[in-house]
């Protein structure tokens, strides 16, 4: 990597010095008392939901971190960074519960000012220690007693409606733990998405799942009304693969190829996305080649830092995050090859691009 000489930079010095100020945040937080938090999940987290310049951010609350927030600005000590932020307001849905007493808070979340987030199944066949991804904590929310282990399709519904109500909520996003059969949890997503779009029509929502073991479960998943899909890789490299995800790389890179190209297929171009977590291991600008390549086949590449979440595999072994230079260059080189395919985070109308959240693509035009 070579970060002084690298022709996909951004030459104005005042977006630089955002897209840094946004990489830090991301990486190290911020001092702020955030009414919508997720402390651990699938997936990067541990985090408060605020909104910057106007825009969905997941940053850490952290009481350490050098930046603060005073009159609505984010603050370096005294030098004001230029970014606005506001923290999402505790949504009127939590109050609520069930007929039968399950939280609504339990059932999903508020993710950002607009998004339903939820994990259909908070289980994973993948999470014996020996074959769990190192950064994640699923099944950690359902023994803090955060979650429930399974959501039925009522119950979704049930949130999504009161959420869309209640709260202005915009898109939805459902995720699952991975699941024993060869559907791989899409057969637990196609009842959901049909419940919540009976209860609330015309709301985009995406699915995402593992590549499902008969490529038909994408189909089917379209078929349900889902608006986009997201069969995460999270890398691309193979040692990275087989070091972090030791159980979820068993699963050949030729069966997510091949689940991408069916979903591009069905879905549509920038209609599909896939996580890849920087600070893994893997070489920047190997992984700018990939989400080049990935860009080619219509899937866009959600570049995101890793975190060392409490309660992850590789928070114990004392992993830290990636530097935000290094996050900085390869999300502002994967963001100049979004531009230049015409490929927004933002036109996929639901998932976890389109809120951008926990990513910087969208500070750097991606």
């Amino acid at each position: 990597m070579s970060v002084g000489t690298d022709k996909t930079r951004t030459t104005s010095t005042a977006v630089d010095v955002r897209i840094t100020t946004r990489a830090e945040l991301a990486l190290h937080g911020i001092r702020v008392d955030a009414e919508v938090r997720r402390p651990d999940g699938a997936g990067p987290s541990d985090d408060g939901h605020v909104l910057v310049d106007g825009a969905n951010a997941a940053l850490p609350t952290n009481p350490a971190s050098p930046y603060t927030v005073r009159d609505g600005k984010v603050w370096l000590g005294e030098q004001d960074t230029g970014l606005a932020i506001s923290p999402v307001q505790r949504p009127q849905f939590y109050r609520l519960s069930t007929e039968d007493g399950v939280s609504y808070e339990q059932i999903a979340r508020l993710h950002g000012a607009d998004v339903l987030a939820t994990t259909v199944v908070q289980t994973c066949i993948r999470y014996g220690e020996s074959d769990r991804c190192r950064f994640c904590t699923i099944e950690e929310s359902l023994r803090s007693g955060a979650t429930v282990a399974a959501k039925t399709p009522a119950q979704l519904a049930e949130v999504a409606e009161a959420a869309v109500r209640l709260d202005g909520v915009r898109q939805m996003v459902m995720t699952t733990g991975t699941t024993a059969g060869p559907d791989r949890g899409a057969r637990n997503l196609v009842r959901s998405v049909r419940a919540v779009l009976e209860a609330v029509p015309g709301l985009p929502i995406q699915v995402q799942c593992e590549p499902p073991g008969d490529l038909r479960w994408i189909r089917d998943l379209h078929d349900a009304g889902a608006t986009s899909i997201g069969i995460h890789v999270e890398a691309l490299d193979e040692d990275v693969r087989r070091r972090w995800m030791p159980g979820k790389s068993t699963v050949p890179l030729a069966e997510y190829e091949a689940a991408w190209d069916e979903a591009v297929r069905v879905f549509g171009r920038n209609r599909v996305s896939t996580y890849l977590l920087v600070g893994l291991g893997e070489n920047p600008d190997e992984l700018i080649d990939g989400a080049a390549a990935l860009i080619e086949r219509g899937v866009y590449p959600f570049v995101v830092p890793f975190r060392p979440m409490r309660g992850t595999l590789a928070a114990r072994d004392g992993i830290g995050a990636p530097s935000s230079e290094v996050l900085r260059y390869v999300t502002e080189a994967v963001a100049e090859r979004l531009r230049r395919a015409g490929m927004s985070g933002a036109d996929q109308k639901a998932g976890c691009a389109a809120c951008g959240a926990c990513s910087v693509l969208r500070s750097a035009g991606g």
